[in-house]
């Protein structure tokens, strides 16, 4: 059984109709990739699993557990984080309180400890910024704030919804190397992400997403090598 199980969901903003039939997975130790273009329904996904937006046909399951109708906090606490597109950072508290603030669910003082000095090796540039005000760091420093802030209640998964949005050249390069060493620790991942060429590049599987269909699935490789990824998605 896949740790994370979609089945053939429909999700509605209002009337609006943003998924349509979407079933995915993602098993243990993978890297799964949801590309498509804007308006596609990729955070719509994100935000149906978190529970923030309930399905109105279909089902979720995580670990096991129909999750389908289950809140937003509860979900959290079951294991499922995400690094919401934006960050989302507490912009006026210090870059090791927000940090704390993903731990806030957990009550192992010495494991909160542990995660910090993790963090902190994940990404160096945050603990040379700890004890700055999150708002006046760098875009990139941002991204890794959210991504570590995700990381400290230890996800069962992980879900990144465009992580490279926004970014230098040389800063993408750097966010996904870490998300290929966070999964190689251990954690799944879920990553949104509309640089196709560098999700395709690290996914395990991928899904292709149309208004709010799937249309294409299988592996990175399989659906980077797809004639028609390439020309919508590749610049090919």
């Amino acid at each position: 059984m896949a740790l994370l199980e979609v089945n053939g969901i429909d999700a509605f903003y209002g009337r609006v109709q943003a998924l349509r039939g979407v079933s995915i997975t993602v098993d243990q130790g993978e890297i799964v990739a949801l590309i498509g273009s804007n308006g596609a329904g990729k955070t719509t996904t994100l935000r149906t699993i978190s529970g923030l937006l309930h399905p109105a046909a279909g089902n979720i399951v995580f670990n096991g557990r129909d999750i389908s109708q289950t809140s937003a906090s509860r979900i959290v606490e079951l294991g499922v984080c995400q690094a919401p597109e934006g960050r989302r950072l507490f912009s006026r508290m210090t870059v090791a309180d927000n940090l704390l603030m993903g731990a806030y669910s957990r009550s192992d003082r010495a494991g909160i400890r542990s995660d910090m000095v993790h963090i902190y090796e994940l990404f160096p540039r945050l603990k040379e910024r700890s004890s700055q005000v999150a708002g006046t760091l760098s875009g990139g420093e941002q991204q890794m704030l959210a991504v570590g802030r995700s990381l400290m209640a230890r996800p069962k998964l992980l879900m990144l919804d465009e992580p490279s949005l926004g970014l230098a050249p040389i800063l993408i390069e750097t966010i996904f190397k870490t998300v290929v060493e966070i999964n190689q620790q251990g954690t799944p991942v879920l990553l949104v992400e509309q640089n196709a060429n560098k999700a395709l590049e690290v996914a395990h599987r991928a899904y292709v997403l149309e208004t709010g269909s799937i249309v294409q699935h299988g592996t990175g490789q399989e659906v980077a090598s797809s004639e028609d990824v390439q020309k919508a998605y590749l610049g090919m």
